[in-house]
């Protein structure tokens, strides 16, 4: 039986909750993207989910998920991520429709994302500007070289304040409701330390087939070697980072080290020329849909 006739450009878009996980993951695998309960659940969490629910009945149509950053209820900063529509409803305003959304939910609020090159032109359209690029390295991490010399450590409850502190002056905006939140979602969190001082910070984290290692924020590339080479020798599967470009150095590192391009996305803004804070010590987000 056929669809009604409608326009999906008058489907109400509605707040998701963490209990539309499920429906969520249905919508990525829809688009051959992998589930990720896992970081449906914590987007959901952390940050605002839209959907518009299928007027077929069968879940839901399109999604995306808006996180927040900066004092509680006056944002300085708004990450959108997931933008996703069902397969049968492609290609028919509704990616638009929940853009236009944010859109207008958001206000003066400077906005940004990260752009797949099918996505890129109606970011473009709706006024977004292409910033930076972060390149997907993926694959399994085998040690090559002489080990970092950097001091690192699991975190523990006492570092969270220190923590906190260094993300917000590195990151350029408070995102506290996050980075509370790594100990539950991150299999494991290390800190970099010199003489006492913590100079860095990463987390690791389960994903469908990988294991993510996100946030990464350290004061100098061997600071990030390791961390990177602490959180590795613990996990099961491949190694997923997310690496903005200018970090040259690392990425040919995590080349020598066996991690290979998997793609790129374009970093994209919104209402602001570049992204807040220190990018030289900022080199890996949580994950793409909220940086």
């Amino acid at each position: 039986m056929s669809t009604p006739s409608l326009s999906l450009s008058a489907l109400p878009v509605r707040r998701l909750t963490p209990r539309d996980t499920t429906l969520c993951s249905d919508l990525s695998q829809d688009r051959d993207w992998p589930r990720e309960d896992h970081k449906w659940g914590h987007l959901l969490t952390a940050g605002r989910g839209y959907g518009i629910d299928a007027p077929d009945g069968e879940g839901l149509a399109g999604a995306c998920v808006v996180t927040s950053y900066g004092p509680p209820g006056r944002p300085d900063l708004q990450a959108i991520g997931m933008v996703l529509v069902a397969e049968r409803y492609s290609r028919r305003g509704l990616g638009r429709r929940l853009m236009r959304y944010v859109l207008e939910e958001a206000g003066s609020t400077p906005l940004t994302l990260h752009a797949t090159a099918n996505g890129q032109p109606l970011y473009e359209e709706l006024g977004f500007t292409s910033v930076g690029q972060v390149n997907t390295v993926r694959g399994t991490f085998v040690a090559a070289g002489p080990p970092p010399r950097v001091r690192t450590r699991p975190a523990t409850g006492e570092d969270l304040s220190t923590i906190l502190r260094l993300d917000g002056e590195v990151f350029g905006s408070d995102r506290t409701h996050v980075v509370a939140r790594l100990p539950a979602f991150t299999d494991r969190l290390r800190v970099a330390e010199d003489n006492g001082r913590i100079i860095g910070y990463a987390g690791i984290w389960p994903n469908t087939d990988t294991d993510v290692i996100g946030p990464l924020i350290a004061r100098d590339t061997e600071t990030a070697q390791a961390l990177i080479t602490s959180l590795a020798a613990g996990a099961a599967r491949p190694l997923r980072i997310d690496v903005d470009v200018r970090h040259e150095e690392l990425l040919a590192w995590l080349r020598a080290q066996g991690l290979t391009l998997a793609f790129s996305n374009a970093v994209m803004t919104y209402g602001l020329a570049a992204l807040p804070g220190d990018w030289t010590r900022r080199f890996a987000p949580v994950t793409v849909a909220a940086a």
